[in-house]
């Protein structure tokens, strides 16, 4: 029985889970990013395809999530908070290393399809599916299906301007897009990270500063808070654009279990409907 593995790269950790039939996890790997060496990652996710091969014991398919897209035009990867994998035959190159051909699709894309599949939106007939983490995505999934749109970017809400900016917020932040005040540069894991650093002078984990902001500080409370409110603020176009049935979290970030309660209760004002 063929094995299928699945490979989730971002931009800090390269994961990976070997399924069986049945869908079953066989097998589980979790190792750093080489962040900056695009060989580096190629050589990284090859040797983890493999080592979770070896402990299934059998050949596998493989799939690999990536924080970007694969272009249409060009063949090579474009839009990825992974730098370095930009402009690069990512899809070759990986079934060249692993000797065998490799699908390769952007991870929100795989995201959102997976938790209307089976997961937090199973059943939904509309679901949009957040990633908040060294980088900020999204994917759109209606009827059980990805809409990639005809350029492939569909869902791409983390590059479009923090909406309804305040004076503090018009500073002109440099995204690698090459564009100014993108709401990823707001809401990704190093962006609250940097709010904090600025707030207190001292840096903090994300997990730490909800850890922190739980036990009472001051700072980082005010700083998660100000993370909702731009949250809110960015989710409700997505709301007014699309409506969507379901919003899911995930990357790093979904793990701050404050965020489920304290960022619908700032929607009702943002958002174009009744309820």
């Amino acid at each position: 029985m063929t094995v299928r593995i699945g490979i989730d790269l971002g931009g800090t950790k390269i994961a990976g889970i070997a399924l069986d039939g049945t869908g079953k996890a066989v097998t589980e790997g979790r190792i750093p990013a080489p962040r900056g060496d695009y060989r580096e990652t190629v050589r990284a996710v090859a040797g983890l395809v493999a080592d979770l091969e070896r402990q299934a014991g059998d050949e596998s398919r493989v799939g690999i999530g990536i924080p970007g897209a694969m272009s249409a035009k060009t063949g090579l990867v474009k839009n990825a908070n992974s730098t370095w994998l930009i402009g690069q035959a990512f899809d070759k190159d990986i079934a060249k290393a692993t000797g065998r051909e490799v699908r390769v699709e952007n991870d929100a894309n795989c995201f959102a399809v997976s938790e209307a599949a089976d997961g937090a939106a199973t059943g939904a007939k509309t679901v949009f599916g957040v990633i908040l983490g060294t980088g900020v995505g999204g994917g759109l999934v209606i009827d059980g299906k990805p809409i990639a749109g005809v350029n492939g970017i569909a869902g791409e809400w983390g590059h479009n301007p923090l909406p309804w900016p305040e004076d503090d917020e018009r500073d002109g932040r440099r995204c690698y897009c090459g564009r100014s005040n993108c709401i990823e540069t707001f809401l990704s894991g190093p962006a609250l990270e940097a709010a904090y650093a600025d707030a207190t002078g001292t840096f903090q984990s994300a997990k730490n500063i909800e850890t922190l902001a739980a036990n009472g500080d001051k700072n980082a409370a005010a700083t998660l808070s100000r993370y909702e409110d731009r949250l809110a603020r960015s989710l409700s176009t997505v709301i007014n654009l699309l409506d969507p049935e379901v919003i899911v979290l995930g990357g790093g970030l979904s793990n701050i279990g404050r965020l489920y309660e304290n960022v619908p209760a700032l929607w009702p004002p943002l958002v174009f409907s009744d309820s």
